[in-house]
């Protein structure tokens, strides 16, 4: 392994290990959206609740969104260096 392939090696783990999370946050917002839209009436919460469940759940998938393009630099970045 040559000395650059070791200096890359903790950044790919590190990138890896934030798109595990990325993915992880994905899953879980809409799993919990898509509970909370099917046990909201089921509790009988009004309607304006939903919109509290929809626009708690965009927050997560935006915040994916910024780590994912944050992931995506950072990879073109170390590709552009090699």
């Amino acid at each position: 392994m040559s000395a650059q392939n070791q200096q890359t090696a903790p950044q790919d783990v590190a990138l890896a290990a934030k798109g595990r999370r990325v993915s992880m946050v994905i899953a879980g917002t809409m799993i919990l959206w898509l509970m909370s839209l099917w046990l909201g009436p089921k509790l009988g919460l009004p309607g304006r609740y939903a919109f509290l469940f929809d626009f708690a759940a965009l927050a997560g998938l935006f915040w994916a969104l910024v780590v994912s393009l944050q992931i995506r630099r950072a990879r073109k970045a170390a590709r552009d260096n090699d």
